[in-house]
């Protein structure tokens, strides 16, 4: 009920803050498969992830936001892909992404309005339907391409 809440909250606190940051973790298996969820409000294959709360440090919103939306717990520490402007829908809003390949899966929550399907994904099988700055930040790790400040080409 709680995130149920935050959802229909968000829009009033992005016009009342400066300032929004979220995070979202990139999750690869022993295979390099990438795990993406599908939300039950906005379309496309995301990497996992959420806003961070006052109070809370990006790392504890990360593994928080994993154990709750994928059932994932961080067993070492994971590593800053990159932070990232994403001012498509509001000028103050940003995006630390980690790479984790250091987790454990300790349940697989059920389906919810928030995440509708989770899946691991190979690089050769990535969805059609993968959103643009996710499919940036596998490009950046995966094939070593220049890390960029928007969270979309050519956003800033």
């Amino acid at each position: 009920m709680q995130r149920l809440m935050g959802k229909i909250l968000q829009p009033f606190w992005r016009m009342t803050r400066g300032l929004t940051l979220g995070v979202q973790g990139m999750i690869i298996d022993e295979n390099d498969q990438i795990l993406l969820v599908r939300h039950g409000y906005r379309p496309g294959w995301h990497l996992p992830g959420g806003g961070v709360e006052r109070g809370e440090t990006i790392i504890q919103a990360l593994g928080r936001e994993l154990h709750e939306e994928v059932g994932v717990e961080l067993a070492q520490a994971p590593k800053l892909h990159g932070i990232f402007a994403n001012f498509t829908h509001f000028p103050g809003d940003h995006i630390a992404v980690y790479i984790v390949r250091h987790w454990h899966q300790i349940n697989i929550p059920q389906p919810s309005v928030e995440i509708l399907e989770q899946k691991f994904v190979s690089l050769d099988k990535l969805p059609e339907e993968l959103a643009a700055g996710a499919g940036n930040r596998i490009r950046e790790h995966f094939e070593d391409v220049a890390i960029t400040a928007g969270w979309i080409e050519g956003e800033i």
